[in-house]
């Protein structure tokens, strides 16, 4: 638990921490009055570094207009899945692509339609969960998320079954995640969070709780490896795994990540896969 979160934590009543697993129904729900309660704080907070129609994958400022990972998208349908305010949809919308947000959260939702009135780039937007998405087979020709659904859904294979369904052929999926390395680090962007606490092959998720043991938050952690098992089994192609480097001069925090821990080990994985 964080004080950078104290708002949400409050009004969910977390009291602790529990070691033990989260099956997808309580992933979801938990996750969904999470994010609903801690949507106005995130986008206090973070809302002027990732922009109303700006594409940033990471907190380490790599950017859709210069890493061009998805290509041109004018003229294609595009998912972004776990899109928060979907600031990354507007952006694709503004480059010619016909973008459609998704995300759990409605209070991230909220702030999207929001966003949506102040920029004049009227994405449509869906609630949904990344393992149960709402659209028929091979109806998108990309699909990416930026920091978005896949940490917080059980089962990942799931998540990666259900893009690769609507995907069509020769489609890229792209999606970051905090790079599976710093699971063995305190969420500590000082000089604690240099210092192994837990095993990289614990797979055992983050649940926080209420009271009466309820999650209020949970997060699962994957290796890489289990990351590739997964796209591999879904039938996703991995052409790349991207892990940028701390930008000379990046002087800003965010939660875990800083200048000191960015500087010795990455913070951020980006996967770029596609349907073959």
């Amino acid at each position: 638990m964080s004080d950078q979160h104290a708002s949400a934590e409050l009004a969910l009543g977390t009291t602790g921490i529990a070691k033990r697993g989260a099956d997808a129904a309580e992933s979801r729900a938990a996750n969904r009055r999470w994010w609903d309660a801690d949507a106005d704080d995130y986008h206090a907070e973070h809302g002027g570094f990732l922009g109303a129609a700006d594409f940033v994958w990471c907190p380490e400022g790599v950017r859709e207009a210069e890493a061009r990972f998805l290509g041109d998208v004018r003229g294609l349908r595009v998912l972004e899945v776990g899109c928060g305010s979907a600031p990354c949809a507007r952006w694709l919308a503004g480059r010619g692509a016909r973008a459609v947000a998704l995300d759990l959260s409605a209070g991230m939702l909220r702030h999207a339609r929001a966003a949506n009135a102040g920029t004049g780039l009227d994405v449509p937007l869906v609630q949904a969960s990344a393992d149960q998405l709402p659209f028929r087979a091979g109806s998108f020709d990309a699909a990416c998320s930026a920091f978005g659904g896949v940490p917080f859904v059980a089962d990942v294979g799931e998540v990666f079954r259900e893009v690769a369904r609507v995907l069509r052929p020769g489609a890229p999926w792209v999606f970051s995640v905090t790079h599976p390395m710093r699971w063995i680090f305190p969420d500590d962007p000082g000089p604690g969070g240099l210092t192994v606490t837990q095993s990289y092959f614990d797979r055992t998720p983050y649940v926080e709780v209420d009271e009466a043991g309820s999650a209020t938050y949970v997060e699962h952690h994957r290796t890489t490896g289990d990351y590739v098992r997964a796209l591999v089994g879904a039938g996703l192609e991995l052409l790349d795994l991207v892990e940028p480097e701390w930008p000379e001069g990046h002087t800003r925090k965010w939660g875990q990540w800083s200048p000191l821990r960015g500087q010795l080990f990455p913070g951020t994985a980006i996967f770029r896969t596609r349907k073959p």
